[in-house]
Order: structure tokens, then C-alpha cells, then sequence
């Protein structure tokens, strides 16, 4: 009786433990990895004279929704933030 309790105690942690990953995977790394590129745009754009125009500020705005999205988990609304944000600045390059 006491080994099956304690099977059933390491299975059930086995699975708890499971579940305790990576919540986010990969749309995690890529929102992180959006987010690091895209502001590092945003800084160059900066430097450049470009953060008083429209597209900027747009850039500017949607990045900090999309850190906002990143804290609450919801990676895959992050990451179509960013891909937003990005296009806005490309156009800043032009």
C-alpha cells in the first residue's frame, strides 16, 4: 500500500512538474527577440533625428503595447505588435 502512495506521489509530481516549462516557447523567444531588435530600431531612429515624426511615435507606441502583451503571456499579440512596430520603422529608413 505505502509503495503505490508514493508511486502515485511521484507520478503526480512528474506531471505538476511538467506543466511548469516554457509557457510561451517559441512565440515567447520570438516576441523577445522582436522586441530587442525593434527597440534597438527605435533608438537608432532616435539618434537620428526621426522622434518627432509619426511614423516613430506609432513605433513607439506599439512597442510599449507589445512589452505590455510580453509581461501578460499573450506572446502571440506581442509578436504581431512588433511585426507592426517594425514597419513603421522601415519606413523611417526610407
Amino acid at each position: 500500500m505505502t509503495t503505490r502512495i508514493y508511486a502515485c506521489l511521484v507520478g503526480l509530481s512528474l506531471v505538476i512538474g511538467g506543466c511548469t516549462g516554457n509557457p510561451g516557447g517559441e512565440m515567447a523567444e520570438r516576441c523577445s527577440r522582436g522586441l530587442a531588435t525593434a527597440n534597438g530600431e527605435l533608438r537608432s531612429a532616435r539618434v537620428r533625428g526621426l522622434s518627432g515624426t509619426a511614423n516613430w511615435s506609432k513605433a513607439a507606441s506599439l512597442l510599449t503595447a507589445a512589452k505590455v502583451q510580453y509581461e501578460f503571456e499573450h506572446y502571440p499579440n506581442c509578436v504581431e505588435k512588433v511585426q507592426r512596430a517594425r514597419v513603421y520603422l522601415s519606413r523611417l529608413r526610407r
